[in-house]
Order: structure tokens, then C-alpha cells, then sequence
């Protein structure tokens, strides 16, 4: 079973390799998702979620329900774990499953409220003084020393069709192994 990370600022493109993934047989868990629902049963926004999960429970506590969801799932070839955050993160999937990989998406500021605008999630702003606070707290979050881990680092800001080749690519290598 081949599980692969991804980490990278809201919209950098982390969502495209996973939807790549997909169809090439993947499935994917999103750490996003997990908060997301947690929020749900607590009636809160995502982000105050985010941070006093981690606070209540200590900064593993995404990776531990993402990992526990993970060893559910038998007989895949490809999982991606989608919204990796923070370097405690990495270190407990890597302790977890020995051949986790991890990559790393990247994309200019102003590239990526542009595509932020556009999809309009949920815990998207279009304002940007909010998204620039967003990518602050990632950044809090230890996402930069991800980032820095990472066994590959894309850059998303060119034309899609070079992004998605370039994806496809690591990904049929992955695969392959």
C-alpha cells in the first residue's frame, strides 16, 4: 500500500493530485474533512475547530483520527492523505506506515487567492486580509517545516496541462513501486 501526502497552502493545487489519484484507482483521506466534521458536531467554524482540537487533544490528534481511518482500509494501492500540517504530523504517519511519502505543492500568494475566490469552500475568504490570517495560522501550524520534509516539492503556478503531466507522472512512478 503506497500512502502519500500532501501538503501546501490553501489553493495550491493540493486537490488536483487527488483527484488525479482518483482516477487512477486512489482513494483519498483529507485531514480538512476530519476537521471539518468535527466542527460539524461541535457547531463551530473549522477553524476554531482546527486549533482547539489541538489544544484539547495535542498536536497529533488529526493525524491520529486520519491514521486510524487509514488502517481501516484494506487492499489499496494508493491512499492520499490530503492536509498535512504540521512536522508532528509527518512524524507520526512516517512511525505508522514506514513507506509514507510525502509532497509538497506550492504557489504564489496572489495565484492562490485568485483560485481561493473561485472555489469559494466553506472555510475559503474572498476577502483578503482573512486569507492572508488563514495562511498565517497554517503557517503557525508548522506548515513551512512540512513543506521544508518533503520528498518532492511542486510548483503550481504555469499552465494546468504542465501540472497535471508533471503529477501523473510521480504518480504512475508511485505506483509502479
Amino acid at each position: 500500500m503506497n500512502i502519500l501526502g500532501i501538503s501546501g497552502l490553501p489553493g495550491s493545487g493540493k486537490t488536483l493530485v487527488s483527484e488525479i489519484a482518483i482516477e487512477k484507482g486512489g482513494k483519498i483521506v483529507s485531514m480538512g474533512d476530519i476537521i471539518r466534521e468535527e466542527a460539524e458536531k461541535r457547531n463551530e467554524d473549522s477553524s476554531t475547530t482546527a486549533i482547539k482540537l489541538r489544544e484539547e487533544s495535542g498536536q497529533y490528534i488529526v493525524a491520529e483520527l486520519t491514521i486510524s481511518k487509514i488502517k481501516k482500509m484494506k487492499n489499496e494501492k494508493l491512499i492520499i492523505v490530503e492536509g498535512i500540517r504540521s512536522p508532528f504530523e509527518v512524524s507520526l504517519f512516517k512511525e505508522s506506515f514506514p513507506d509514507f511519502k510525502l509532497i509538497s505543492i506550492f504557489a504564489n500568494r496572489d495565484i492562490r487567492f485568485k483560485r481561493v475566490q473561485k472555489r469559494n469552500r466553506e472555510d475559503d475568504s474572498i476577502d483578503y486580509d482573512e486569507f492572508l490570517k488563514r495562511d498565517k495560522r497554517e503557517l503557525n501550524f508548522g506548515i513551512g517545516n512540512v513543506i521544508a520534509e518533503s520528498e518532492k516539492l511542486f510548483i503550481n503556478e504555469t499552465d494546468l496541462e504542465t501540472y497535471e503531466n508533471d503529477i501523473n507522472q510521480y504518480l504512475d512512478e508511485l505506483i509502479s513501486k
